[in-house]
């Protein structure tokens, strides 16, 4: 299997600077892992270098799959949740002087509660050692579970978020270990669970959906009740993951954001290098950018 050349605009940022360094140093002090480093994402440094970072709890080895992912698959047991780290990152947090914090974590189906209860006390943790700071939590599935979803809920983070990642069509060949209707029964489930806290999702592009088939998700997120919205380009993190189908131009993105926000997303986020926590601390106060 060949890579696809990445265009012009694919353009990663550095990963230099006093202040990643700085970022780096505090992870390891608290020996905190983010997904920024584990899933590969492209805006590592940049990121960094702004002093923010996606907190990854509950350990780096998922207990699913995905054809797209760069985070390990567990294969075999794994620890049980560390209760130490919430604290840890909530100081880590308080160091780093972050006025939002993303909290998201692998997927832990081993566990009862699939780690809601952890995700919880994190939430905690950090309210607790910084009341000021905005809260986003990027959760997974959770098997569909209404009681998961109540300990997440009844911990008030800022912004719920459960990635849709792909279209219907695409699902059994990227998500086998998960279900499209149940990723939307969830995002529609936590909106009544906490009708006033803002639902967030998001999507990759460039796998193989159509057209028609990104406007028919974007229609199922905003008629479920989602109101914030990433879209960005999939990259494929090695040879053995699944082939970008094609790199969409800056100019796509801004087609797709316009049409989402046509249809009535309130924040939408869209362009080549965007993920779900990319610039979270703006689009999680609510203006499109």
């Amino acid at each position: 299997m060949t890579y696809k050349k990445k265009p012009s605009w694919l353009r990663m940022p550095a990963r230099g600077s006093e202040e990643a360094a700085k970022v780096r140093s505090i992870l390891r002090k608290y020996s905190l892992d983010t997904v920024c480093r584990q899933a590969m994402c492209p805006n590592l440094g940049h990121c960094f270098q702004r002093g923010t970072a996606t907190f990854l709890i509950l350990g780096n080895r998922c207990t699913r799959s995905c054809r797209y992912c760069a985070i390990e698959n567990a294969g075999g047991a794994l620890a049980k949740p560390d209760a130490s780290e919430p604290q840890r990152l909530a100081e880590a947090s308080a160091e780093m002087n972050l006025s939002y914090v993303v909290i998201t974590s692998v997927t832990r189906d081993d566990l009862e509660d699939g780690g809601a209860a952890h995700f919880a006390d994190t939430v905690k943790a950090v309210r607790s050692r910084i009341p000021d700071a905005g809260i986003e939590v990027l959760t997974p599935d959770f098997k569909g579970s209404i009681d998961a979803l109540q300990l997440i809920a009844d911990s008030r983070p800022d912004v719920f978020n459960h990635n849709l990642e792909t279209v219907e069509r695409m699902f059994p060949d990227l998500r086998s270990e998960a279900s499209y209707r149940m990723s939307l029964d969830v995002l529609e489930q936590y909106g009544k669970l906490a009708p006033s806290t803002p639902i967030k999702s998001g999507l990759m592009l460039g796998l193989g959906e159509t057209e028609k088939e990104i406007t028919n998700a974007l229609e199922d997120l905003r008629g479920i009740g989602v109101t914030m919205l990433t879209l960005g380009q999939y990259l494929q993190p090695s040879r053995t993951h699944w082939p970008v189908d094609r790199y969409l131009t800056p100019d796509e993105f801004d087609v797709w954001k316009d049409e989402a926000l046509s249809i009535g997303f309130l924040s939408v986020a869209s362009g080549p290098l965007v993920r779900s926590s990319f610039h979270a601390e703006m689009h999680g106060a609510g203006p499109n950018i």
